[in-house]
């Protein structure tokens, strides 16, 4: 009798420990402006490694109201629990969109963090300019998108050229008022929220993402970034959503 209880605690010593898995397994990413749902696709790959079920949007970014929509729509077809992650304008998207049951926590990427009603143009401009700012070319048809020079110095500066110019030859052109709409929610005063700071930001100013980030209380980190830190650094952005997750 002894003999059979000793190897059962020898196997028990010996088996394998099993990590705990996220307790959160959906992941909904949402693009900002200048860009399109493959901005993602380094991340979902390591998303999708680690076993999570991931949703890029495609986000028309003709108005908030179109880019909540294209969001809501994406959220309703999660099975549960959903950690919703937005970049640059795409944070305005997920505040107003945040406060869905399904939404456990929000993550934050050089992104716009609006409170209800915010003229977030006025609170930006309490910061420096951004470069990229001059590079906006604007067309007769009320649409607008960055300079094939602005995209790859200011808005993806720290990647390499060929690549930056072949992000921006598949820019998301936006509507000129996008970013003149207001939020009716702020859901990161609800939900627990994760922060990004690009460090090297030509596009949005750093000082702001730190202001909004401190604001909504959220988890910080900061990388030594441009504006697409999803790009740049994917490993980073990968394992803070993988925290939220858990």
């Amino acid at each position: 009798m002894i003999k059979p209880t000793l190897l059962a605690v020898a196997a028990m010593l010996t088996a394998p420990v099993a990590l705990s898995a996220p307790s959160v397994h959906n992941v909904v990413l949402v693009h900002g402006a200048y860009a399109d749902g493959s901005c993602w696709n380094d991340v979902i790959a390591r998303l999708q490694k680690a076993g999570m079920h991931v949703t890029s949007v495609q986000n028309p970014l003709t108005s908030l109201t179109d880019d909540a929509e294209a969001t809501r729509r994406v959220l309703a077809l999660q099975d549960g629990p959903t950690i919703l992650v937005g970049h640059s304008w795409a944070g305005t998207v997920i505040s107003e969109t945040g406060n869905d049951p399904k939404v456990a926590a929000l993550v934050y990427l050089a992104a716009r963090a609006p409170d209800v009603g915010e003229d977030y143009g006025a609170l930006a401009a309490k910061f420096p300019a951004p470069p990229a700012a001059a590079g906006l070319v604007k067309s007769p048809d009320g649409y607008a998108q960055l300079s094939e020079q602005a995209f790859v110095r200011d808005f993806a500066g720290d990647l390499d050229p060929a690549r930056a110019r072949v992000l921006y030859a598949s820019q998301g052109r936006i509507s000129q008022t996008l970013f003149a709409a207001r939020t009716t929610q702020a859901a990161w005063k609800y939900k627990p929220s994760y922060y990004v700071v690009s460090q090297d930001d030509r596009t949005t100013s750093p000082e702001l993402e730190r202001f909004v980030a401190k604001r909504m209380g959220a988890k910080t980190i900061e990388l030594a970034s441009s504006h697409v830190s999803m790009i740049s650094h994917p490993d980073e952005i990968a394992n803070l959503i993988l925290e939220a997750a858990k």
